[in-house]
């Protein structure tokens, strides 16, 4: 987030303030945290889910998909695109499909973040070659990998601006609906959206406490005891507990989420069956 954004949260305003708030300990001693406005700004991430009626200003979509295409992409592949929805209508619409999330309505711009082969197709169509490496899975895979990478670019960039940004996994509840509502061709599937708006200041949000970096952190080779130590995993268990109640959300820890989450596919709330909404719309994920 910029600045003046930070400025606004002042116990959050250096690196130590905000590994603290990320992790809820001190930071190491050694090596002391290098400052970096781009790192600060990254760490002071939360998600947003109530936003105000302003408009964004003029330029900064485009600045952030600027952002978003200098962001790594496979061979160059760019296997992406992103459709900027304003349209209040159509945005209701959306949000209804996407799980009767009212932000989604709410907030003045949402983004649907599309894995795109059509385009690619189209190349081989314009030469008059078959492109058979096209329906390979790696191909899937690097097409939802630089849409991810795109998209989080276009986060940080908002964010800069001192907007805030929620990512919706729900429009893969119902696939081929957004896909209907957006126009989407064959090959595409929008994999996730994004609110972006200014936070609404009646609704504060807080940085929600992340597992510690030496569950996740490994030096050389994966550390199966650091990742999955019962200690830690009951530490951080309480201590976002503790942060979710504070915020005024269930008391749920992180280990009763995953159960509540993975135990069911009926939690997935209709995407357990994506893969037979992917070949739906015209993805084939296999050798061709």
């Amino acid at each position: 987030m910029s600045d003046s954004l930070v400025s606004s949260f002042p116990a959050l305003s250096s690196m130590t303030a905000l590994w603290r708030a990320r992790y809820g300990t001190q930071p190491p001693a050694a090596p002391a945290l290098p400052e970096s406005p781009v790192a600060r700004g990254l760490m002071t991430h939360r998600s947003v889910r109530g936003f105000s009626a302003s408009a964004l200003p003029d330029g900064v979509l485009e600045a952030a998909v600027a952002a978003a295409q200098s962001a790594s992409t496979s061979s160059n592949l760019q296997g992406w695109s992103v459709i900027a929805v304003r349209d209040a209508d159509r945005r209701a619409r959306l949000a209804k499909i996407a799980g009767d999330q009212d932000f989604i309505a709410q907030a003045p711009l949402f983004l649907a973040w599309v894995a795109d082969l059509s385009r690619l197709d189209h190349v081989g169509q314009a030469h008059g070659r078959d492109l058979p490496g096209v329906d390979c899975l790696d191909t899937f895979l690097a097409a939802v990998m630089d849409t991810a990478f795109a998209a989080q670019n276009a986060a940080a960039a908002f964010e800069s601006y001192g907007l805030g940004i929620v990512y919706v996994g729900a429009v893969r509840n119902r696939p081929e609906e957004i896909a209907a509502e957006l126009g989407l061709p064959a090959r595409t599937v929008a994999l996730f959206g994004m609110s972006v708006g200014y936070p609404d200041r009646q609704r504060p949000t807080a940085i929600k406490p992340r597992l510690p970096q030496h569950a996740v952190l490994h030096a050389e080779r994966y550390d199966s005891a650091a990742a999955n130590d019962p200690a830690v995993i009951a530490a951080y268990d309480e201590r976002l507990r503790a942060a979710r109640t504070a915020q005024g959300s269930p008391g749920r820890s992180w280990s009763e989420s995953v159960l509540a989450r993975l135990g069911d596919v009926s939690a997935l709330h209709g995407r357990e069956r994506l893969p037979e909404a992917l070949r739906g719309l015209g993805f084939v994920l296999g050798q061709a």
